[in-house]
């Protein structure tokens, strides 16, 4: 994997070290030096609108900061900004989440001084990851060209205080995370024994136990059939990790009484499918057949999942497990988790873990989304400067270099976030993985909008070749058109991120970075029939103001608003695509069209030609779109919003990092979706709701699959992947694999108490089980434990829990609680004048936040 070149770090510590300001010949201010922090000043009443916010600089060092020979930079969440009048200095919006502070005529700050600025942003901040992020000042010459960066190391956040200042005549539509509020929320959890809870996450469609149990021997072999290598060496690795015993791997009948077989019968059928189905028994002979390799693999998963707690905490020399037998098959077969390694990059070591993860949870299908606005993420041996250009990000005014800063990846190319990419090898090595664990890697690259990063890439081509002399050649990927005068913002805040559909030059780029992809899976032995192309959030007004593309409305009649040219640009990738025997996924845009009224409706033309929608957008009149194009004949894949948008917040406090631009996702949310009646979990009394089309009951098969999305806007590295998606993924998995009993009854009182009890009992197996599990397995994980909910009554402590069998611990001294403080078990008696301090721990020994209560 390549971040960066040493060029690039030669000059970023010459600039650091040698760098001295030519208009007073002093040295550059220190890292140190300058000290800057940020707050939300407006109280949450006010900031409903609009968000009073304000720097504070303070100059420590022996350089004044005066109105022409500095900066600042910064990235924040894209919003729209507004000067304060009064303000010393200027907050401006450059491109993105990038921004820029920039001094009036009569600034000056001078050593020891400190100065406030002041700015507003439109729409609330709720959360600390609405801040900007990674601060650094650029310092000008008297010619006004960059003469040195410094960064800012002591860069300060103020607590944002809207929870403690929330008054409750505003109206906010989600539950205020507080104590109380979480303690009333959790009034009907119950922990359940042990012996009561999930033997296996997903569940499986049949269990019959005996009550028995049968020590799994440490030198029993794996008896494999034919073809089923590669799940037997799975088998004996994952037994290797957990206790350091190498099962011996044989395709001869062992003659012991005491084995493990792994067998396919393609005449198996569990609930009536044979895909990736499996039967299970266990005993002296722990016999897996699965009716293709698949339903072998997860039957591997399963007998896994059978093994105690106990054995992975490395406290148990030979397991013991249920004799038992289990069918089991999947209720779809598309089961998927979207990762977005475009907005900040992720390792391929990270990618490695989730797809071990997924493969635990019986998840088959990793969009792998490679290309934004921000980054390119995959080497494309014919157009080099895709990563040269477009993987790396750093300070820049003209990315002829380099992408621009963004989601704080500060001034420096070699940031491991903002900077990186995959070498072919890199994304062999991914293939393989995850077809080692039946997994479908889905690559994305998102055209004709989010495509900023290849236009840059292109660009510095087209320069680079044109001062060559090699003007054919520099036209052939060109992207733009140079003569657009197109207004438009995406919905990130970019005005350059859409291709010109009119050049021909833009299909010949896909069809190069398409046939590249092609290649590189046939190399890695992988088969290759699916590629998601984006297609989403092409803003209004691309396309208006280019002559090209007026030139080209005006030989389409049949195209009436520039806004339908993303129809004509999927109409020539379909074809493209089909020609190369290749699926077609996009966003549910590829698949609508704008009316003539300015509505958007859903466009048929695709339903034969394999392009399946992926549809996120279930927010007002939306809940039901992926039911309108299942009835029309879409195969389509749910991915609402509100239930699988794993980077949204867990809630709205502060400190609880995420977007919340679609609301708050939590793991009961992602549990209790309805893939086949959604409006069976939403408020029944809602009149929006109540004469929405329905999926027909012939469609239901149109529903192939779900899927889970994880952008990375607000997460840098593994820990905060990990920590959004766990718990939530297992919701997910549960769902896409099983169909719980509470889905089916139409009396609403029915299914309320038959959903309360299902939840009841997967909490609860969170808790004992799956949590701690996750500590131990490949590595270990950083999911999330949620804090407890607690009031004071009437002189005594009462706290709960969101999943019950996690144990709670609480001091009165003020102190933080540790595995060593007292265990809640009930009622305590507190006095007026303590501090009680609650936090929850699981079977591993990691814990949540603490709760304080005065």
């Amino acid at each position: 994997m390549k971040t960066i070149n040493a060029l690039s770090i030669l000059v970023t510590l010459m600039v650091l070290v040698a760098c001295t300001n030519s208009k007073t010949g002093e040295e550059l201010p220190s890292q140190e030096a300058l000290h800057v922090s940020w707050e939300l000043v407006s109280d949450f009443k006010q900031q409903q609108e609009i968000s009073k916010q304000v720097f504070t600089i303070e100059n420590q060092g022996e350089v004044t900061l005066g109105p022409d020979n500095w900066v600042m930079y910064y990235s924040q969440m894209p919003r729209r900004v507004s000067q304060d009048d009064s303000a010393p200095a200027r907050v401006e919006h450059i491109s993105g989440d990038w921004f820029k502070l920039t001094p009036k005529e009569d600034f000056s700050l001078k050593p020891g001084e400190t100065i406030e600025i002041p700015y507003q942003c439109g729409g609330m901040l709720l959360k600390e990851s609405d801040a900007p992020l990674n601060p650094y000042f650029v310092f000008l010459d008297e010619d006004g060209k960059e003469s040195g960066i410094v960064d800012v190391q002591n860069y300060t956040l103020k607590p944002l205080t809207w929870l403690k200042n929330y008054e409750a005549s505003v109206e906010l539509p989600y539950p205020v995370p507080t104590a109380q509020n979480r303690y009333k929320n959790n009034k009907g959890q119950t922990e359940i024994p042990g012996n009561e809870t999930m033997p296996i996450v997903p569940s499986p469609f049949k269990v019959q136990s005996t009550g028995e149990k049968i020590t799994l021997q440490g030198d029993m072999p794996i008896f494999y059939g034919k073809g089923l290598e590669n799940e037997a060496e799975y088998l004996a690795a994952r037994i290797n990790e957990m206790y350091g015993i190498r099962l011996e791997t044989t395709t001869q009948k062992p003659s012991g009484e005491s084995y493990i077989s792994l067998q396919t019968d393609e005449s198996l059928r569990v609930n009536g499918k044979q895909k990736e189905a499996y039967r299970l028994t266990t005993g002296q002979i722990n016999k897996i057949t699965g009716s293709d390799k698949a339903g072998v693999f997860y039957g591997i998963q399963s007998l896994l999942s059978l093994i105690p707690l106990e054995s992975y905490e490395g406290n148990a020399s030979a397991p013991e497990i249920e004799v038992m037998t289990i069918e089991d098959a999947p209720r779809f077969h598309y089961r998927g988790l979207h990762l977005d390694v475009a907005r900040n990059f992720q390792t391929k070591e990270e990618i490695y873990k989730i797809l071990d993860l997924m493969a635990s949870y019986k998840l088959n299908t990793l969009q792998l989304y490679l290309t934004d606005d921000e980054g390119w993420r995959l080497e494309i041996e014919a157009l080099p400067e895709l990563t040269e250009i477009g993987s790396k990000r750093g300070h820049t005014l003209e990315e002829s270099e380099h992408l621009h800063p963004s989601y704080g990846s500060g001034p420096y190319v070699d940031n491991k976030h903002g900077t990186g990419y995959y070498t072919r090898q890199d994304f062999i090595d991914i293939l393989t993985y995850a077809q080692n664990r039946h997994i479908k890697v889905i690559p994305t690259v998102n055209f004709p909008a989010h495509a900023r990063a290849a236009i840059k890439a292109m660009e510095a081509r087209y320069a680079r070749l044109m001062d060559e002399g090699r003007e054919k050649e520099a036209e052939k990927y060109r992207l733009i058109d140079p003569n657009d005068t197109s207004q438009y913002v995406s919905a990130q805040r970019y005005d350059d991120n859409v291709v010109c559909v009119a050049r021909q030059s833009v299909y010949d780029f896909y069809e190069t970075v398409v046939d590249e992809i092609i290649e590189i899976y046939d190399v890695a032995g992988v088969p290759f029939d699916f590629i998601h192309t984006g297609g989403d959030e092409v803003p209004e007004g691309a396309w208006a103001g280019s002559p090209l593309c007026r030139e080209l409305l005006d030989s389409l009649p049949d195209i009436n608003d520039p806004r339908n040219l993303q129809t004509y640009f999927f109409d020539k990738a379909v074809n493209m695509l089909g020609k190369k025997q290749l699926k077609k996924g996009g966003w549910e845009e590829v698949a609508l069209k704008k009316g003539t009224q300015g509505d958007f409706q859903i466009n048929s033309d695709y339903t034969d030609k394999d392009v399946v929608p992926y549809v996120w957008n279930s927010l007002g009149d939306a809940l039901n779109l992926g039911y309108r194009m299942a009835n029309r004949g879409y195969p389509v894949v749910l991915c609402n919003v509100q239930n699988l948008y794993f980077d949204l917040a867990y809630n709205p406090a502060p400190y609880e990092p995420g977007l919340y631009w679609g609301g708050f996702v939590n793991t009961r949310d992602a549990w209790e979706f309805a893939p086949y009646d959604l409006f069976k979990t939403i408020d029944q009394s809602d009149e929006r709701f109540q004469n929405m089309e329905r999926l027909k009951p012939d469609a239901r098969k149109n529903i192939i699959g779900l899927q889970g999305q994880l952008w990375s806007e607000t997460i840098k590295g593994g820990e905060m992947l990990e920590y959004r998606a766990l718990p939530k993924l297992l919701g997910l998995a549960q769902r896409s694999w099983s169909e719980d009993q509470w889905e089916k009854p139409d009396n609403a009182k029915k299914r309320e108490e038959s959903m309360e009890n299902s939840w009841n009992r997967f909490a609860s197996t969170l808790a004992k089980q799956e949590l701690p599990r996750l500590n131990y397995k490949f590595g270990g994980y950083n999911y999330r434990i949620p804090m407890p909910g607690a009031v004071i009554e009437n002189g005594q402590l009462k706290a709960n829990i969101e999943f019950p069998g996690l144990t709670i611990r609480y001091t009165m001294d003020g102190s933080e609680p540790d595995a060593n403080s007292k265990v809640y078990n009930g009622p305590v008696d507190v006095d007026k004048s303590v501090t009680v301090k609650l936090k929850a721990f699981d079977k591993a020994g990691n814990s949540g936040r603490t709760v304080v209560l005065d």
